[in-house]
């Protein structure tokens, strides 16, 4: 990556758990792509729902040579996105198939 990556929490605190299991992630990415300019990561912990758990929203920005890939998870359709580490999960793996499709359509297949 040619900028650190930009890790952001709001309504949640960092823990180096947390940001150990982002940087894993992102250097998964690498190995799918290594011409990834910047990423943007934010953790965020949605107060919606008082009944049981925060839900966690992950947004990734990845910036490619030419494009620009977002991932927007909505945790009110992911119940099980209580689990921030499972949010992180779910972002990522999305994040990979997009970087996937965006490697194929430069490859031109």
């Amino acid at each position: 990556m040619q900028t650190p990556p930009q890790i952001t929490f709001r309504g949640i605190s960092s823990t180096p758990s947390i940001d150990k299991e982002i940087r894993a992630k992102l250097a998964k990415l690498e190995t799918f792509f290594d011409r990834i300019t910047s990423c943007r990561v934010l953790v965020e912990a949605s107060h919606r729902r008082h009944n049981k758990g925060n839900l966690y929203h992950v947004r990734i920005d990845l910036r490619v040579p030419g494009n620009e890939l977002v991932v927007k998870r909505d945790p009110a359709q992911h119940a099980e996105h209580e689990d921030v580490f499972i949010a992180i999960r779910d972002a990522f793996d999305e994040a990979k198939r997009q970087l996937q499709d965006h490697v194929k359509k430069r490859r031109g297949m």
